[in-house]
């Protein structure tokens, strides 16, 4: 959509009202379909302001994680406490939430929320052995339940617990390194003056870990813009989470350059996120790298035995059976229809990989994402060097 020029004031505020009117109609007409119109929800999840309100989130993200809301399993009980191996830790972490509930909320509320949210994540894990609890699972657990409540987040979360957060629920982490190894080639291929700066700092990858496996619900202290990232990462590929992380890294350039070049210093900027950021913008640029560099590009000499067992490389399990419906068709198509309008296909496109002073053509268009393209991270990339950190405060 192109923006037309307005005058200030009232006139400007009529515009976006309507903008946002066509905009709830439009996921409303899509709800009401006969089949759902789920593309059409994936492509109103992308787009700038994502699902507006926690009421039509309540509608879509189920639709969007395929989750029959007819069906929806009993609440869990407290017999889920007793004899439970991961209760005690789940217990500390949720204790320690207290920043991730609103302020003002009354303590009775809050506590009996708290509640809600060990009971939510030890059902999860107990209907799903082969699921492992890890620090930081309660901070995603914690927005589903605030946004919609405590049956249908536990609907929710199993379902995304088996699918995109599969990989952070193995017995060993070894399948998050390789996912967060995805950020430096992505950095690399954007800006190899920012990626080679960081490489000779030896500050690896350790400072996105938190940001990566709690979806940002850790890292930021405002829920709008917590929600407004979930909208977007449930209407896309299992990786997206770490292509915004590299837009971020990327968007702080000039912060990165003038930093002292040793693995403290580095460090210590990168995992102080700042609160301030241009979210539409870098979910658009988070679109446009995934669509110029899907993972299976930077993935080329992995190993094909890690592929198979990544959740990246079985997102084809989780796809609904119509093509028209698959977030990688929708965000092709959208994809494509920005460039035809821009007329930079080939520059976008065809950018080989040995150019790597070449910017990308698209960081400032705002389109959606691109293809769901299925791979893992190159098996030679080292991971992050090992120091003490603490990495949830």
């Amino acid at each position: 959509m192109q923006w037309e020029v307005m005058s200030p004031g009232s006139d400007l505020e009529s515009y976006f009202d309507a903008k946002k009117k066509r905009k709830v109609a439009e996921i409303y007409q899509a709800l009401n379909s006969d089949p759902i119109d789920v593309a059409t929800l994936r492509r109103m999840a992308i787009s700038e302001g994502g699902l507006l309100t926690d009421e039509i989130r309540c509608k879509v993200w189920p639709k969007l994680l395929s989750v029959n809301t007819e069906d929806l399993p009993p609440l869990p009980g407290k017999e889920l406490r007793e004899d439970n191996k991961d209760y005690q830790q789940v217990l500390l972490d949720v204790r320690r939430s207290l920043r991730r509930f609103p302020p003002g909320m009354p303590d009775d509320q809050r506590e009996g929320l708290q509640e809600e949210l060990i009971d939510i994540i030890l059902h999860v894990l107990k209907r799903n052995p082969q699921l492992h609890y890890y620090q930081g699972y309660h901070d995603i657990v914690v927005t589903f339940l605030l946004v919609v409540g405590d049956r249908l987040a536990t609907a929710l979360v199993e379902k995304l617990s088996t699918h995109h957060l599969r990989d952070f629920m193995d017995p060993t982490m070894d399948n998050t390194k390789h996912i967060l190894n995805y950020l430096m080639p992505i950095i690399d291929q954007v800006n190899p003056k920012v990626h080679d700066f960081m490489q000779s700092a030896e500050v690896g990858t350790i400072f996105a870990l938190s940001w990566l496996i709690t979806w940002f619900g850790h890292v930021l202290s405002d829920f709008r813009h917590v929600v407004r990232l979930y909208d977007f990462f449930l209407a896309c590929h299992p990786l997206m989470p770490i292509y915004f992380a590299a837009v971020i890294v990327l968007y702080r350039e000039q912060e990165v350059l003038d930093c002292e070049c040793d693995m403290a210093s580095v460090h210590h900027l990168l995992s102080q996120i700042p609160q301030d950021l241009p979210y539409e913008t870098l979910i658009s640029r988070a679109g446009d790298l995934f669509v110029q560099f899907p993972p299976s590009e930077l993935a080329r000499e992995a190993a094909q035995q890690q592929a198979e067992r990544t959740a990246a490389s079985t997102f084809k399990d989780f796809e609904l059976a119509s093509v028209q419906q698959r977030p990688d068709t929708v965000l092709r198509q959208r994809f494509r229809e920005r460039l035809r309008t821009e007329e930079r296909t080939e520059s976008i496109l065809a950018k080989p990989r040995t150019n790597r002073f070449v910017k990308l053509a698209v960081m400032g268009l705002t389109v959606a994402l691109g293809a769901a393209a299925l791979a893992v991270v190159k098996s030679a990339l080292e991971w992050a060097p090992k120091f003490e950190l603490q990495i949830f405060p």
